[in-house]
């Protein structure tokens, strides 16, 4: 067994979410948010290159090599699965792994809102889970499309770089394209996806236009389209989608996005004080009319008010979200107050 192979054991083992492996010092593991040294040894130029060289075909090697960055993913069968970025830095070899558990996760193991689960019935339109990097995002749609799985008779389609969670059929046919080696782009996959008679597609990250184009249009044909983007708040997940267009197609987007979308979900993890481990807290806007006429008329302001005041329907902002962790427990004050959106006023609401 490797160094590397060893390496990643160890991570599994300890429970780490991360493995940092730089030129120069031991590799690092984050365990509950918090880097620790291994004993595994300074990391040498030939170390670092030979773990990449270990882990990529010949061919994606080459191209890490000519492109200097690479996405893909590992696995240590019986163990787990990671997903991996190796890049050069100061001229060396860096590779940054995110352990990925090997089995989804249920929706019930997430402490998830409840409303959540409902999005699993959703026929056709646009779901989108935001957040930070870490913040728990492919999780949450791995387990969204393992519960379809045990409820309904699909054909699911995903487009991840790379991919994550690996999904067996169950009730439904499950098809996995990995950009870079099954595809060559997200929105060169979800073009043809739209030939492949799915029901649901799954697209790993909406980064540019020609993807976020092509995921609003898949919604608008019928089908349920689930996707992420890096934002912190519904509102701001708004903002972002219109502003990718340029300013002439603006008015249009906002009238396609107004009928499509069906759900925000962002979220942001926690480091749990009552025990080991981490804990989501989630802003979720549901697409009711009063928010589609706030996507189509460009007040998107007002749609904070609106998740605010319409707890009864299951929508609550990140803030509501944040502060009932913080009162069952879960969370410290300044961990709290440090990923609010709007600090000085859950401070007063935590000294209520």
């Amino acid at each position: 067994m490797s160094n590397l192979q060893q390496l990643m054991i160890a991570a599994i083992e300890c429970g780490a979410s991360d493995i940092h492996v730089m030129v120069g010092s031991p590799p690092l593991l984050r365990v509950h948010t918090v880097l620790q040294e291994t004993d595994f040894g300074v990391v040498t130029p030939e170390g670092a290159l030979a773990m990449a060289r270990e882990m990529l075909s010949e061919h994606r090697f080459e191209e890490f090599m000519k492109k200097r960055d690479i996405d893909y993913s590992a696995e240590i069968p019986g163990k787990g699965r990671f997903r991996v970025n190796a890049h050069f830095q100061r001229g060396g070899v860096a590779i940054a792994f995110r352990t990925i558990q090997e089995n989804v996760p249920p929706l019930e193991k997430l402490n998830l809102p409840q409303t959540i689960h409902h999005l699993v019935n959703l026929a056709r339109g646009l779901v989108l889970v935001t957040g930070d990097t870490g913040s728990g995002k492919s999780t949450s749609m791995a387990s969204l499309i393992d519960a379809m799985n045990k409820k309904f008779r699909m054909h699911i389609i995903t487009l991840e770089d790379p991919v994550e969670y690996v999904l067996s059929s169950n009730k439904c046919a499950i098809e996995q394209r990995e950009i870079g080696s099954d595809c060559p782009s997200f929105a060169s996959g979800l073009r043809h996806a739209l030939r492949q008679d799915p029901d649901v597609i799954l697209v790993g990250e909406m980064r540019d236009l020609e993807t976020t184009s092509a995921a609003i249009t898949a919604a608008e044909t019928g089908h349920l389209v689930m996707s992420t983007l890096h934002t912190i708040n519904a509102a701001q997940t708004v903002e972002r989608i219109i502003d990718i267009y340029p300013s002439g197609q603006q008015n249009q987007i906002r009238s396609m996005l107004a009928n499509t979308l069906q759900a925000v979900l962002s979220q942001s993890l926690f480091k749990r004080i009552d025990m080991p481990g981490m804990i989501p807290a989630v802003e979720v806007m549901l697409c009711t009319p009063a928010v589609r006429n706030c996507i189509r008329e460009n007040r998107i302001f007002e749609i904070p008010n609106i998740i605010e005041t319409s707890r009864a329907l299951g929508m609550q902002t990140l803030d509501t979200s944040i502060a009932q962790l913080y009162f069952n427990g879960h969370i410290s004050r300044e961990d709290a107050l440090a990923q609010s959106a709007y600090p000085d006023k859950l401070d007063r609401a935590l000294s209520a």
